[in-house]
């Protein structure tokens, strides 16, 4: 501390030795605003819409159009090899015709996960809103730690 200061009257006055805080809290406040709107703004993905974890199977209308990936990269709509531009063209030509028609996404189980995002994004951006995965039954396996 410092040494005592004299007051106009005669009185011995201590200095003061606290923070003010007040310029802190208002750059917090104002980062705080920064990352609350820019949060949202930095997300991307697809959008899709998946069922529960406790669910049992889902309900998949008689013969819904399948998008198979396969190990190498390509694509496959119902049996037919695609390429990337035809695939979309197909895609929203089934969907012209079934806007609420559902997509389902079978991939091989080596397939890089880039291919199935890229096949996923193809899907989303012809207008396919309701895309589910096929999967083989298997045991439950618990992750290593």
């Amino acid at each position: 501390m410092g040494a005592p200061v004299q007051s106009g009257r005669g009185r011995k006055r201590r200095m003061n030795a606290d923070i003010n805080v007040v310029p802190y809290i208002d750059v917090m406040l104002v980062l705080l605003i920064i990352f609350m709107i820019t949060a949202p703004l930095m997300t991307q993905g697809v959008d899709v819409d998946l069922p529960d974890a406790q669910a049992e199977s889902l309900t998949v209308p008689e013969d819904p159009p399948t998008l198979q990936i396969l190990a190498d990269g390509s694509y496959k709509l119902n049996g037919e090899i695609v390429d990337e531009s035809a695939l979309g063209a197909k895609v929203q030509a089934l969907v012209a015709d079934k806007p609420d028609q559902m997509f389902l996404v079978n991939g091989d189980a080596k397939v890089p996960y880039q291919f199935v995002a890229q096949g996923m994004a193809i899907l989303h951006s012809a207008g396919a809103n309701k895309i589910g995965f096929v999967t083989e039954p298997g045991e439950a396996k618990t992750p290593k730690r």
